[in-house]
């Protein structure tokens, strides 16, 4: 269980140090005054964070199974897979990037069609998702529904910034009409 805590605290570690690299090097220097209500986002974020890094580290919180060998496996896969999605996204989608919470059209974005975005519009959000349910799964917590809660809230935010990339990002309409928003030839 030891590997499997380190394995899981190192990706989401790594998960972090690289969308706050990738968003520095970006220039996506933080507006000096952010509306409460983004600023609130943020500190939940940060806290919900925390606590899954400290979940990580307690005995099963909320346990499924007394016997969650598979159940552990299969988490692990999808946060493994949930976490080479994101990240892959991520980086594909370079300087076309900006946080969740000030979603905006940037003065030089293109449309990103290439990699996981020839396939998918939301890979970032896909593989999240993936990987917090594959984590709670290989914690083997009923947190996972938690997780699986935030599927509408994801839909609807993802919903949100295709209509405003649809009437402000030149080349979108095209895009939009050729990609799926989750999952690849499926939705």
């Amino acid at each position: 269980m030891l590997l499997l805590q380190i394995y899981l605290f190192l990706g989401l570690v790594l998960h972090k140090v690289i969308w706050e690299v990738l968003r520095v090097r970006a220039g996506a220097a933080e507006e000096a005054a952010l509306p409460t209500s983004v600023s609130f986002v943020k500190v939940v974020k940060i806290g919900i964070l925390v606590g899954i890094l400290a979940q990580i580290w307690l005995p099963d919180v909320l346990p499924i199974s007394n016997d969650p060998a598979i159940i552990r496996l299969c988490g692990t896969i999808l946060f493994t897979l949930g976490l080479l999605v994101a990240i892959a996204g991520r980086v594909q989608l370079g300087d076309n990037w900006s946080n969740i919470e000030t979603g905006r059209v940037l003065g030089k974005q293109d449309v990103v069609d290439r990699g996981l975005y020839g396939y998918i519009r939301h890979p970032i959000y896909t593989g999240d998702l993936l990987l917090l349910t594959g984590l709670e799964l290989a914690l083997n917590s009923w947190l996972v529904l938690g997780a699986l809660l935030l599927c509408p809230i994801v839909m609807w935010k993802a919903i949100k910034e295709e209509e405003m990339l649809l009437q402000q990002l030149k080349g979108y309409v095209d895009y939009h009409r050729r990609t799926k928003r989750f999952i690849p030839f499926v939705i």
